[in-house]
């Protein structure tokens, strides 16, 4: 089953896809993956928000930023599905419904990205490469990746 994909700056979030979004990410990023940080990190505001349904549940998200508000290029971020709705292959889905966002909102092609260090062939399969060495994101191994 395809994801029904919606696409919302922050200002047209009604209250249940926000808490919706923020609810996907607290269980995914705090709980899970057992990683005490600021999801609410004031960021929110200014980015695209991605959000992909499965019989009307959110299952997946990203937020995307323009160039220069979080990296020189443009961004996507907090990437995440719910945990068992991942044997689907809803993040290659999400990703680029995603990145389909960032040519048609911002006209660019080159995206970078923080990524999980464990995801690398995730994100190399989407055509992301590894720029840089590994380095610590709240605790959790990273590289920044680059696509276009």
């Amino acid at each position: 089953m395809k994801l029904k994909i919606k696409t919302k700056h922050f200002s047209e979030l009604n209250i249940k896809q926000l808490y919706d979004l923020l609810q996907l990410r607290s269980e995914v990023f705090v709980v899970e993956q057992d990683c005490v940080y600021q999801d609410i990190d004031g960021k929110d505001k200014q980015a695209i928000h991605v959000l992909g349904y499965k019989d009307h549940k959110l299952v997946a998200y990203t937020r995307i930023f323009k160039p220069g508000d979080y990296f020189k290029e443009s961004s996507i971020g907090r990437v995440v599905v719910s945990k068992k709705e991942r044997k689907y292959k809803y993040g290659y889905e999400i990703m680029k419904a995603s990145i389909n966002v960032v040519k048609e909102e911002y006209n660019k092609e080159a995206i970078i990205i923080s990524a999980q260090t464990y995801l690398k062939t995730f994100y190399n399969n989407l055509g992301f490469l590894e720029v840089g060495e590994e380095y610590l994101e709240d605790g959790i191994p990273h590289i920044k990746m680059k696509k276009g």
